[in-house]
């Protein structure tokens, strides 16, 4: 097999007829400076890696699941053409597991005075801001022999958002929203709805809906039909606290918390709301407010992104002080926290009536599908003892959750697939009575 490129220049300077072959310092130069010199020549051709010039563009910011192109522009203003092997270094948590040899990795060639782009495609695994690292160059001489390398700092930001993964409810929940908005008839009376328009009256119609002066100033039977109240507040609480660190899947369950009240706001948003965030632990990690329909979803979904559960019990005195100062007038509170019996017994359950008597109150909190898969196993000892296990948590549950509504509290509590469908489902049930 013949031999070509860098095997074959090895293979000929190593074949050099030498003399006798004496174990001398000699006779190790006599062989090896032919290869040196071509090693020295290898170097002094490779183009240099300090002057290069580096600059960055691409994706700003991706949905969590999503991936994010980040292209490198490389200009080479020396007078040798670059062969190089460049890495673009990322944190760890900027790749799946097992790609970032293959996706961080690039080889390109850059003639005298010309530049090339590389993509580097990325695929967090977790939210927040993920910074540029470090690129690395290593240019190579024509024969391959010899390289230099080099770090050139080239910063650049991604911010990995909420993956709002319930969005796929929100059509089947606006369509809900239209019916209870006027544009179809709405039957129900309450104290916070608002009179929309007269239509003729149809058996089945509730006789509290005639309207009879205007009945009287023609020939049928008018009846007055009524939607849901406008601009309404919405205040959406996240706990950010211990309780909200445990893992539900594959998840901890303030992801699925923030996927409900994105729902909730996109929503609410449509029916006309004003809708703002405060995310409370000990103290104020995110507060979003006065933002218009537009703007609203988009400031809630950059401001859950940095956020992360913190290792501290939730003062509920401060979160109910916080709530109230953020929400002076009487608004919709939603409580995005735990149904454990100590935290709520111990902690909001005190403090619950200053928030309950001027505000209503929803209350939602994240289920352990495990749980409910516990309580139904049977067949041997230990799943006996798993379902008795299940079957007291589940019970604990619904005590807590009894005592949250006794105090006027509505409860919503459903796994981390169902929450937030099941929270827009209450939102809307509060709309339709009036109680908004």
């Amino acid at each position: 097999m013949a031999l070509t490129g860098r095997a074959a220049l090895l293979a000929a300077l190593g074949s050099l007829p030498v003399g006798i072959w004496e174990p001398s310092w000699t006779g190790i130069l006599a062989v090896n400076a032919p290869l040196a010199v071509a090693c020295a020549c290898d170097f002094a051709l490779a183009a240099p890696v300090r002057h290069l010039g580096l600059t960055r563009s691409g994706d700003a910011s991706v949905r969590l699941g999503d991936t994010a192109d980040v292209t490198l522009t490389i200009t080479n203003p020396s007078r040798r053409t670059l062969r190089a092997r460049l890495r673009d270094a990322w944190p760890p948590s900027t790749w799946h597991p097992g790609t970032e040899t293959t996706a961080s990795r690039h080889r390109l060639t850059v003639p005298p005075g010309e530049r090339r782009r590389v993509t580097t495609r990325l695929r967090p695994t977790r939210r927040g801001d993920r910074q540029a690292d470090r690129v690395t160059i290593r240019s190579f001489g024509p024969l391959g022999l010899f390289s230099r390398q080099g770090s050139h700092q080239v910063p650049w930001t991604v911010r990995v958002l909420p993956p709002f993964t319930s969005r796929k409810h929100l059509p089947s929940k606006l369509a809900r929203l239209r019916e209870l908005d006027g544009r179809t008839s709405v039957l129900t009376r309450g104290e916070g709805t608002e009179f929309d328009s007269l239509r003729e009256y149809v058996p089945g119609d509730d006789t509290r809906s005639i309207d009879w002066r205007a009945t009287a100033r023609q020939t049928t039977v008018a009846v007055r039909t009524w939607r849901p109240e406008r601009d309404r507040h919405i205040l959406l609480v996240l706990d950010t606290g211990r309780t909200s660190a445990g893992r539900v899947g594959d998840a901890p369950r303030l992801d699925a918390s923030m996927d409900a009240a994105l729902l909730l706001a996109a929503l609410a948003s449509r029916a006309g709301d004003r809708v703002d965030l405060l995310a409370y632990d000990r103290k104020v990690r995110a507060l979003v407010q006065g933002r218009t329909a537009g703007d609203v979803l988009p400031a809630l979904v950059n401001a859950m992104a940095m956020l992360e559960p913190e290792l501290v019990e939730t003062d509920a005195r401060g979160l109910t002080a916080t709530a109230l100062r953020t929400s002076p007038r009487r608004s919709l509170v939603v409580l995005l926290t735990t149904l454990d019996a100590a935290p709520v017994e111990e902690g909001l359950l005190p403090v619950l009536t200053q928030l309950t008597q001027r505000h209503t109150v929803l209350l939602a909190s994240v289920a352990d599908p495990h749980i409910t898969e516990m309580a139904r196993a049977r067949g041997n000892p230990d799943a006996v003892y798993e379902a008795a296990a299940a079957a007291q948590a589940q019970s604990e549950r619904h005590r807590t959750a009894e005592q949250l509504r006794r105090h006027g509290v509505t409860v919503v509590d459903a796994t981390p697939d169902d929450l937030a469908p099941a929270l827009a489902d209450a939102y809307l049930a509060l709309k339709a009575a009036g109680r908004l």
